[in-house]
């Protein structure tokens, strides 16, 4: 019976993704409200054992943040400094202070609140792709800019993460150890990134692909059991372990596991809808849409601001703005990460509701911008 369950959930959710596609809009909204309505308090709940789910959604993030990880080298990470850095500054000024203002605002603790304000901050890097890659962008320069900025976020949160999550993994216990340990991996990973990424690929690169696909899925496992047993979210390492690793793997990476993203993606929002109640989300959705629009504004002013200064034109600096409003994987990651900490926190159903809505209007927004110059 298990089986027959899980095979229509599946079919299913083929079916939300070739809606999603056909509309142009992400299917991670349309994966979240499937996980909500089959999940407890649910239209069809379906009874899956707490470890089951805990399990899978554990693994779904672990390789979704590995996979995120893998989209940057460390010489796109320098590029990305050189070139976007003001306009980096300029994003998290405007984008993560509401969050975080907002948490302070509710009197929720400083941890929370950096996490609020990443969620805020962080640009769908999957949707910005699908985005790209439906409309056929990859040659425009707004389409280049909006992924330099979201490479500067996701070093960012790759630094912020690991050390608001150790606070709230630990905010009962001695935290020093946790949080140094956590601040000195996320930093290791990034300088190992930027200068030894080549040596530590060559270590695990191989002729054969089944090979390299073994090598990787074992290593990022192995690093999230490892974090685990630091008492380290696992989510985490995987990112990290995924932008320590360069070229000449990365390429070969991307391809090869190019399709577990969506998979990924899938699993976890999925997890993510299952273990939250959706009688928590209509009290936070008005706050949630305000949120969504004040927020909206200013990554979208943010996008206007850097395509400006590199003098493009009127339409040009719309779309740039357009394509970095929706926000999804390392914000539903971050709400997922609470989840497991804090399950009663309030931050929970907010940042979901803040992410559905987002992902809605975000592709409605870079659908609605001419094509054509003024």
């Amino acid at each position: 019976m298990v089986l027959i369950e899980l095979g229509l959930i599946f079919v299913g959710l083929a079916l939300l993704y070739r809606t999603a596609y056909y509309l142009g809009f992400s299917p991670i909204p349309f994966i979240l409200l499937a996980g909500l309505a089959f999940g407890e308090g649910g239209i069809v709940p379906l009874r899956f054992s707490e470890s089951f789910v805990q399990v899978t959604a554990e693994i779904g993030s672990l390789l979704l943040l590995f996979m995120l990880g893998l989209e940057y080298s460390g010489q796109e990470l320098r590029e990305a400094l050189q070139a976007h850095l003001p306009d980096g500054l300029v994003d998290v000024l405007l984008n993560f202070l509401p969050g975080f203002l907002l948490a302070v605002g509710m009197g929720w603790s400083l941890p929370l609140a950096v996490l609020m304000g990443g969620a805020t901050l962080i640009t769908s890097s999957g949707i910005l792709a699908h985005l790209i890659a439906e409309l056929r962008l990859e040659e425009l320069p707004e389409a280049r800019i909006a992924v330099s900025i979201s490479v500067l976020e996701d070093m960012l949160v790759a630094l912020l993460l690991p050390p608001a999550a150790a606070l709230i993994f630990h905010a009962e216990s001695s935290m020093a150890g946790p949080l140094l340990l956590t601040t000195l991996l996320s930093i290791g990973a990034l300088w190992t990134a930027i200068r030894f990424g080549q040596a530590l690929s060559r270590a695990v690169d191989h002729e054969s692909d089944g090979v390299l696909l073994l090598s990787l899925f074992g290593l990022v496992l192995l690093a999230g059991g490892i974090a685990t047993l630091l008492q380290i979210p696992a989510a985490i390492s995987g990112f990290l372990l995924g932008i320590a690793i360069s070229d000449p793997v990365k390429e070969r990476a991307r391809r090869l596991i190019g399709p577990v993203r969506d998979l990924s993606a899938t699993v976890f929002f999925l997890t993510l809808g299952l273990r939250l109640d959706p009688g928590l989300l209509p009290p936070v959705l008005p706050l949630a849409g305000g949120l969504v629009l004040i927020t909206g504004f200013t990554k979208w002013l943010t996008g206007w601001w850097a395509a400006r200064r590199q003098r493009l034109g009127r339409w040009a600096r719309w779309r740039t703005g357009a394509l970095m409003v929706a926000r999804g994987e390392l914000s539903g990651v971050i709400a997922g990460l609470v989840l497991q900490a804090m399950p009663s926190a309030p931050f929970v159903p907010l940042t979901a509701a803040y992410v559905l809505l987002s992902a809605i209007i975000g592709p409605l927004l870079v659908h609605l911008v001419p094509r054509t110059k003024p």
